[in-house]
């Protein structure tokens, strides 16, 4: 089954949104600003670091940032850094998505598959720990960020 909206499909809506160009090693979302910017990946390629740790590194036009500091009313909690220089569609926004529904149905597909994948990975994480390890922290850890994935609670 193929999703609701294409990504291809998505970037042509942006078209008319103003671009914003980082060069490399420039900072494109800092840790703790409130921008209320929600950008979207054009080309090139950028690192998320969250707390000296990487945690993704994207290069896939469509790819979305600011989403989660913007849905969530709070600061951003990664800076996003360009490792390439890189180009961004950039939109105000709450304004952007209550306006287009199409916008937000995207960013509600991205962080659908975002879900999925964790999900994957604490199935694949619970399944390689021995027996010895069940109930230990690691198990516990797995258990509360399910928990947290299942009921919305803070990690």
């Amino acid at each position: 089954m193929s999703p609701i909206l294409d990504t291809a499909l998505m970037l042509a809506r942006l078209s008319s949104l103003p671009i914003e160009v980082h060069e490399a090693g420039s900072v494109v979302l800092a840790t703790g600003a409130t921008t209320g910017k929600l950008l979207v990946l054009k080309e090139g390629a950028v690192e998320v670091v969250r707390e000296d740790v990487r945690i993704a590194e994207v290069n896939e036009p469509g790819a979305v940032f600011g989403e989660l500091a913007l849905l969530l009313g709070r600061a951003h909690t990664a800076d996003v850094r360009a490792l390439q220089p890189s180009t961004f569609y950039v939109a105000d926004g709450r304004t952007f998505l209550q306006a287009n529904p199409t916008a937000a149905l995207y960013v509600a597909m991205v962080l659908a598959g975002r879900l999925d994948l964790v999900n994957s990975y604490l199935i694949e994480a619970r399944s390689q720990l021995k027996p010895a390890e069940r109930g230990g922290v690691l198990d516990r850890m797995i258990d509360n960020i399910a928990d947290a994935l299942r009921f919305g609670l803070p990690m």
